[in-house]
């Protein structure tokens, strides 16, 4: 079992910037694919960002990519997403999430959200205009 807690959400302005933390129990941790999803209301959850076991390879959503940056700290068995230059239209709620699959993770994988095995409560994140 593993339990991914959000923490970091909240009001922005636009232009301004955020940083979500996830914080992951389970001895395993460095051994699970992490990824940062969202959802907006009356729309599908989608992937904004995934980083490898080793943190070693990253994949982000066209939308963000040179705003948004993933990191993972094994260690203290926690993912980060550091978003700059936000949007109104980056307003949702934002999930973590853990694949725990020991094969090769290929990069579409990564952005899928159906591989993914536990997930976070959520934290909402507003931007104004």
């Amino acid at each position: 079992q593993v339990q991914l807690v959000e923490s970091g959400g909240g009001l922005v302005q636009a232009g301004g910037s955020l940083r979500l933390s996830c914080a992951a129990s389970g001895r395993t941790f460095s051994s699970y694919t992490m990824g940062w999803f969202r959802q907006a209301p009356s729309k599908e959850r989608e992937v904004v960002a995934a980083i490898s076991r080793s943190g070693g390879s990253t994949v982000y959503a066209d939308s963000v990519k040179g705003r948004f940056t993933i990191s993972r700290d094994n260690v203290k068995k926690t993912v980060y997403l550091q978003m700059d230059s936000l949007k109104p239209e980056d307003t949702a709620v934002y999930y973590c999430a853990a694949d725990l699959y020991l094969g090769t993770v290929v990069r579409a994988r990564m952005s899928d959200v159906n591989e993914y095995d536990y997930w976070g409560q959520g934290t909402q994140v507003t931007v104004s205009s």
